[in-house]
């Protein structure tokens, strides 16, 4: 297990228009993390949820700087600004480049649908 604990920033809001929107961080200080989707937790105001969690750049949407996106599951409401900690619990697959986004999107419903489970 990872713990990340990092600011919320604005990102390019492609996870929102996947259906999976995410909670964007750097990841200054963190680069030995390694790269892929993570079973993960997030506490926020007393609540844990669970989460998935890309660690990496983003290929498959042309992505350059390496950051940690958290898709919180079940929660609503606006992050930005606020420091989170994430804990990646389980890696579930290596970070890959995608043909096209619909197959990147399918691959990410697979990951959510393993993630609930």
């Amino acid at each position: 297990m990872i713990d990340i604990e990092a600011e919320v920033i604005h990102g390019r809001k492609i996870g929102r228009a996947l259906g999976f929107p995410t909670a964007n961080m750097t990841l200054d200080g963190y680069d030995a993390v390694e790269r892929g989707v993570y079973r993960s937790e997030v506490t926020i105001d007393g609540t844990t949820y669970r989460a998935m969690s890309n660690v990496g750049i983003r290929p498959s949407v042309g992505g350059k700087e390496l950051l940690l996106e958290t898709h919180v599951i079940g929660f609503t409401g606006d992050l930005y600004g606020r420091i989170l900690r994430v804990r990646l619990v389980e890696k579930i697959r290596d970070e890959k480049r995608f043909s096209s986004i619909s197959d990147l999107k399918d691959q990410l419903m697979r990951d959510y649908n393993m993630i609930r489970r």
